[in-house]
C-alpha cells in the first residue's frame, strides 16, 4: 500500500524513492510486525483469558506439562493479525505471489481455527478429525496449484522441480505439480504442528526458517542475482520477502509472549497456518526441495512420530521413549529451556547448511 501510495511522488520528494527497494521495505515490514505484536499482545492475552479459551493436555502428555493446562491458547490469531497486516502496508498489492502467500496462509489458519474452536467448546484435545483436516488442506493446496499454473504470461510459473548441489537437476512435473503442492503444504502444516509442544519451539524454528526464505525468495527474484547463483528464476517473486519479513517480525512478536513460562499457546490456528505459509514461499521460490533442510528440525520431529508409529505396528516397541522428539528428551531429563535453545540450534544449522546451496551448485 505504502509503495502505491508514496513511490508515485519520489520526483517530488526524493526519500520516497527509497520505496522501490524491496530490501527497505522487508525491514519496514519486520519491525512493524515486531511492533503491532508487542503493543497488541499483553490485550490479546487478557482477552483470550476472559473468553476462557484455555489450552487442553493429552493425558498421554508428560507429567511437567500439567502446568500448562488452561494457559490461553489460539494465540496464532495475533500472529496472523502482524503477519497480514504489515504485508499489505508494505508489500506491492498488484503482486500475485503476494497475495496466494496470504491466502493460503489464512486458509490454513482459518482450518487451525476450526480445530481449535472445537477443543475448547468440548473442553478436550481433540478438535477436527484427521481426515478432515487433510480433506480441507488438500483442497486449498489444490486451488492454490491451480491459481500458480493459471497465471498469466507476466508472471508465467513453471511447474519445475529443482534440486540443490545440482545445476541442471530440473524436473518438468506439469499437471503433477498439484499433487506435489498438496504433498508439500500437507507436510509443512503437519510438521509445525508436531514441532508446537514446547513453550517458544515452533515459533522460534519458524523465524528462522522464514529468515532463511526471505533470502531465497529475494534472489529467486533477481534476475542478476539468480543467474549468478544458477538457481531458478521467478519473475516478482521478490516481493514475498516482505512476506517473510512480516512473518519474522510477526514471530518475534509473539515469541517476547510465547517464550518459557507462555502466557499464550499458539494453538492448532497458529501452527496450521504458519507451516503452510513456509511450504507455500518454499513453492513460489522454487525452493520445495530445499524445504528439507530450511525446516530440518521440523522434518525431524515429524520423522520421530513416523518412526515410533510404524516401529510399534512392525515390531511392538517403541524407539523414543514419546514422540514427537521433543518429548523423548524431556523424559530423558532435560529441562524444557535447554531442549528449546538446543533445538533452536540444530535449526539454525539446518538453515545455514540450507543457504550454502546457493554456492554449491
Amino acid at each position: 500500500m505504502l509503495y502505491h501510495l508514496l513511490f508515485p511522488l519520489a520526483d517530488r520528494v526524493a526519500l520516497f524513492n527509497v520505496f522501490r527497494y524491496i530490501t527497505f521495505r522487508t525491514a519496514g515490514a519486520v519491525l512493524t510486525a515486531l511492533v503491532l505484536s508487542l503493543l497488541l499482545g499483553p490485550r490479546f492475552v487478557r482477552l483470550l483469558r476472559r473468553l476462557s479459551v484455555g489450552q487442553s493436555i493429552l493425558d498421554v502428555a508428560p507429567e511437567s506439562h500439567r502446568i500448562k493446562a488452561g494457559t490461553p491458547t489460539m494465540g496464532g490469531l495475533l500472529i496472523l493479525f502482524a503477519l497480514t497486516l504489515p504485508t499489505l502496508l508494505w508489500a506491492r498489492l498488484d503482486n500475485p505471489y503476494v497475495w496466494l502467500a496470504m491466502g493460503v496462509t489464512l486458509a490454513f489458519g482459518a482450518i487451525g481455527f476450526a480445530d481449535d474452536y472445537l477443543k475448547v467448546r468440548r473442553s478436550h484435545n481433540r478438535g477436527l478429525r484427521a481426515r478432515a483436516k487433510f480433506l480441507l488442506s488438500a483442497a486449498v493446496a489444490v486451488g492454490a496449484g491451480l491459481i500458480l499454473l493459471s497465471l498469466p504470461e507476466e508472471y508465467a510459473f513453471a511447474p519445475t522441480v529443482a534440486f540443490p548441489f545440482f545445476k541442471r537437476a530440473i524436473v518438468d512435473l506439469g499437471l503433477l505439480y498439484v499433487p506435489f503442492l498438496v504433498v508439500v503444504l500437507f507436510g509443512a502444516s503437519s510438521a509445525v504442528n508436531l514441532t508446537d509442544g514446547l513453550d517458544g519451539l515452533a515459533i522460534g524454528a519458524t523465524l528462522i526458517a522464514a529468515s532463511t526464505y526471505a533470502i531465497f525468495t529475494y534472489v529467486a527474484g533477481n534476475s542478476v542475482v539468480a543467474g549468478y547463483l544458477q538457481v531458478p528464476y521467478v519473475r516478482g517473486v521478490g516481493e514475498v520477502a516482505i512476506f517473510c519479513g512480516a512473518l519474522v517480525g510477526a514471530s518475534m512478536g509473539f515469541l517476547w509472549f510465547n517464550s518459557h513460562p507462555a502466557e499464550m499457546i499458539m494453538g492448532d490456528v497458529g501452527s496450521l497456518a504458519l507451516g503452510a505459509a513456509i511450504g507455500t514461499v518454499a513453492v513460489l521460490a522454487k525452493q520445495e526441495i530445499l524445504l528439507v533442510l530450511v525446516g530440518g528440525l521440523f522434518v525431524l520431529e515429524a520423522l520421530s512420530v513416523i518412526v515410533q508409529v510404524a516401529s510399534f505396528k512392525l515390531r511392538g516397541k517403541r524407539v523414543l521413549r514419546m514422540a514427537p522428539l521433543h518429548h523423548h528428551f524431556e523424559l530423558v531429563g532435560w529441562s524444557e529451556p535447554k531442549i528449546i535453545v538446543r533445538f533452536w540450534i540444530v535449526a539454525i544449522v539446518f538453515a545455514l547448511i540450507s543457504l550454502s546451496t546457493l554456492k554449491l551448485r
